[in-house]
């Protein structure tokens, strides 16, 4: 009988069974490496503005504490359970060993719709679940980061809330906090710039160029606008987008800043044009060189899988891939190029790590160079997966997760088991 349960944690847990096989990795030694370290479930009570008392449920899972402190979003959505928590616990884990950083994995959130609450309630949800977490949490222990339904402002209120109780400014507690409190230069933009610039290194694989390829983005939140963004910089044509209000697509392209600059001023993309608007449930299996889910979990299934119709997966989001989509994309290895989701949207904790060594030495860098070394660590992971691939003809997914799974494997042989 397990705590975690739900079909985002079954996902994370055959994708590793699957890897642990390739690994042969002993039975024996299978649980110790997937389960978590410990999962919190705390009561987050806040008053309304119309004066009643309503009790939220939050999580926090810390997956391992081998490698260094954990790290991981925080997440703010009506569906959250403590098994889908502890499946992105699990994936951050491997991402973090994939691309070097002395982390394992986590991951937290609150069973709310912070669409539904109003500034001072969110601000009161945000404050109490830090309190709650306080004994748990701490800048060499586990450090939080924003996530769906989180962003900067709420970071800021983590931070101030941990550093009221130790009666000193602990801005390492958290990143992804605004420039002003402790953040650093970047860090909104990293993922979304990290899904563009792995594109383009798999176009380099694939003798692809840029100019004149054309992409659809899935998901127009932080990630999905500023990878949609970065790649018409790139001089990729954007035909479709879409998020929860509205879906839009165009043969002819899309005026992306346009739609950057609606979404940064209503929230959405509803109402930003009555002309481009299409099918969200046909967007995923459009014609495009590029296709990025940059939304929720589980979107490419068994399904649709057979009919996606692009060179490169990019996958922005986490999960958005099941091990059934898997197995017909691996069916489908010469026709689409898989970029799995522990590389593919790994610069968020990539500057989260750069934003937490720079607070921890108050000493800062410029954009620029964190964007340099953004490159430099993605680039190293990149060709360490494709590496492995040409290796051993594995997936690319098998090869970046195997990669992820081995380091915390090693780590854990080595140290041993206290006591």
């Amino acid at each position: 009988m397990s705590i975690y349960t739900g079909p985002v944690f079954a996902m994370a847990r055959e994708q590793f069974q699957t890897v642990a096989d390739y690994l042969d990795i002993p039975p024996s030694e299978r649980d110790r490496l997937l389960y978590p370290k410990r999962a919190i479930t705390v009561s987050v009570p806040v008053h309304t503005d119309d004066g009643r008392e309503i009790v939220y449920q939050g999580y926090r899972v810390q997956h391992h504490l081998t490698l260094g402190p954990t790290k991981g979003g925080t997440r703010y959505s009506p569906k959250l359970d403590v098994g889908e928590v502890a499946a992105l616990a699990i994936w951050m884990s491997w991402k973090c060993a994939l691309t070097g950083l002395p982390y394992g994995g986590a991951k937290g959130g609150v069973n709310c719709d912070p669409y539904k609450l109003s500034r001072r309630e969110l601000e009161a949800v945000s404050r109490r679940y830090m309190q709650e977490m306080i004994p748990f949490v701490g800048p060499h222990t586990d450090v939080m980061a924003p996530d769906m339904g989180t962003n900067e402002q709420v970071m800021a209120w983590f931070m101030d809330t941990y550093s009221m109780y130790q009666g000193q400014t602990v801005t390492e507690i958290v990143t992804g906090k605004p420039v002003s409190a402790g953040g650093t230069e970047g860090r909104r933009e990293a993922t979304g710039r990290g899904v563009a610039h792995l594109v383009g290194r798999a176009m380099e694989r694939l003798q692809m160029k840029p100019a004149g390829s054309t992409a659809i983005v899935q998901g127009f939140g932080n990630v999905g606008s500023v990878s949609a963004a970065t790649l018409a910089e790139m001089g990729v044509k954007i035909l479709g987008v879409s998020d929860h209000t509205a879906c839009y697509h165009d043969p002819k392209g899309l005026d992306v800043a346009s739609l950057v600059r609606h979404q940064a001023q209503h929230g959405v993309l509803a109402g930003w044009s009555t002309e481009a608007v299409a099918d969200p449930d046909t967007l995923l299996t459009l014609p495009c060189d590029v296709l990025v889910p940059a939304a929720v979990e589980q979107v490419i299934t068994g399904a649709n899988a057979g009919q996606v119709k692009c060179r490169i997966l990019a996958e922005g989001a986490n999960g958005p891939t099941t091990p059934e989509a898997d197995r017909i994309l691996n069916q489908r290895r010469g026709e689409v190029f898989v970029i799995p989701d522990i590389l593919c949207n790994a610069g968020g904790v990539v500057v989260s790590y750069f934003e937490w060594v720079q607070d921890l030495q108050q000493f800062f860098w410029d954009e620029s160079e964190g964007l340099k070394r953004l490159r430099h660590v993605l680039d190293g992971a990149f060709t360490r997966v494709m590496a492995r691939v040409d290796r051993d003809s594995v997936p690319n997914r098998d090869a970046a997760l195997a990669i992820g799974v081995q380091k915390v494997r090693d780590a854990k042989q080595v140290r041993g088991l206290f006591p």
